[in-house]
């Protein structure tokens, strides 16, 4: 049985709100000449792609939430497409002629998206992950690890820095990773990068297969 502590350690949509005015405000530091088909950190995927796949998430999470008896057994049916062999399965894309500045207004309006639905909906709602019944606390912290780690991989792409909240990976890692005992020499935020496959920690080989936990937790779940 998967527990975790009480709700008010939980992320809330203004944690994502100021992630994601973290994610791009870093991203549009890229200097004008940045390529953005680089490889995205460990990921297979390119930069420009990745921040698209992000997009495709939080837009995708909010839509989960949106309908006002949302799906418990799929995703919602949007048609979505391979842009290449392997690559992220999405649809949400970005304009290439309209440049970096375009894919970032993308990011932005989908994360905005995003945190407004979360903002808007009861805890007592429930919708479909493969990973989980979630509640919106749950996709406000999966939205949060999406925008932490892959803005790890772009940033690592594009040589920028990239160190987010402490507490907020925290609270992301309590929620979703309860299975992961915070590293108190490493702290929250390479926790989750272990967590996610990103990294190894000293005495913790990289993982080669990992999930998180959407379900609601025992305590915060409701009769």
């Amino acid at each position: 049985m998967i527990t975790t502590g009480p709700a008010s350690d939980c992320p809330t949509p203004d944690d994502l709100a100021a992630v994601l005015r973290l994610a791009v405000d870093t991203l549009s530091a890229a200097p004008a000449g940045a390529d953005w088909s680089r490889p995205a950190g460990a990921v297979d995927w390119d930069c420009w792609s990745t921040v698209e796949h992000l997009a495709d998430d939080l837009l995708a999470y909010a839509a989960q939430l949106g309908p006002q008896e949302p799906p418990r057994d799929h995703y919602v049916p949007f048609v979505s497409r391979r842009p290449f062999p392997g690559g992220p399965n999405s649809f949400v894309f970005a304009r290439r002629e309209d440049g970096p500045r375009g894919l970032l207004e993308v990011l932005e309006a989908s994360g905005g998206l995003m945190v407004a639905t979360a903002r808007t909906r009861t805890p007592e709602v429930r919708a479909f992950h493969p990973w989980g019944l979630a509640d919106p606390a749950g996709y406000v912290a999966m939205s949060l690890v999406e925008t932490l780690v892959h803005l790890h991989d772009v940033a690592e792409g594009l040589g920028l820095p990239w160190d987010p909240p402490a507490d907020v990976c925290r609270r992301t890692l309590a929620r979703l990773f309860p299975d992961v005992a915070p590293d108190p020499a490493a702290g929250p935020w390479p926790t989750l990068l272990w967590a996610t496959g990103r990294t190894a920690l000293p005495g913790r080989p990289r993982r080669t297969d990992w999930r998180w936990y959407a379900d609601v937790p025992e305590p915060a779940r409701r009769s």
